[in-house]
């Protein structure tokens, strides 16, 4: 649960910015109780541009990385109550954060054997968000392995991208 100072903060940050007002996945992260989530607030437009048309459908929506499982509970709130939400995380303590809606898979992103046996327990992902340990061997094998697993039409969106340039994450300018 976020303090008062915070939630005064993302208050000001909200009122500040109008672009906001009308983002649901914003005013959740600002104004409803939930475990701690851990998003650049500039990435809830983002979300919402591509994201609301898969509300209150039957999705099965992937996000790499539960940290707190903060975002677990929002995704289900958002989507609504004919979605599955499933986590991925290398710590087991994870599958604490399971609840109805919610799975959690323990397993390495970088591990191609972790990827086949979860393509074969989920056959059908409409939305991926790599939000995982961002480095560039972590990504490439995700979506090596995951983007042609994704449903026709469906999203596959990998975060923090910014981490290429971070030669301590594998990239770097001008890295191969």
């Amino acid at each position: 649960m976020a303090t008062d100072e915070q939630v005064n903060f993302l208050n000001a940050m909200a009122s500040l910015a109008p672009k906001y007002a009308d983002n649901d996945l914003f005013k959740y992260w600002v104004q409803k109780e939930h475990r701690c989530i851990d998003k650049w607030f500039h990435y809830f437009p983002i979300y919402e541009k591509w994201f609301k048309d898969f509300r209150g459908t039957d999705l099965v929506f992937v996000e790499i990385g539960v940290f707190n499982g903060g975002s677990m509970q929002m995704w289900k709130e958002y989507f609504g109550k004919k979605a599955k939400i499933i986590g991925i995380d290398i710590n087991p303590q994870c599958k604490q954060f399971e609840e109805d809606q919610v799975s959690i898979e323990i397993g390495s992103q970088e591990d191609p054997e972790f990827w086949n046996a979860f393509k074969q327990k989920y056959p059908r992902v409409d939305i991926l968000l790599d939000d995982g340990g961002h480095t560039m061997n972590q990504q490439i094998v995700t979506f090596m392995h995951i983007f042609p697993h994704i449903k026709d039409g469906g999203i596959y969106m990998c975060e923090d991208c910014h981490t290429s340039y971070w030669e301590n994450y594998g990239g770097g300018v001008q890295a191969s």
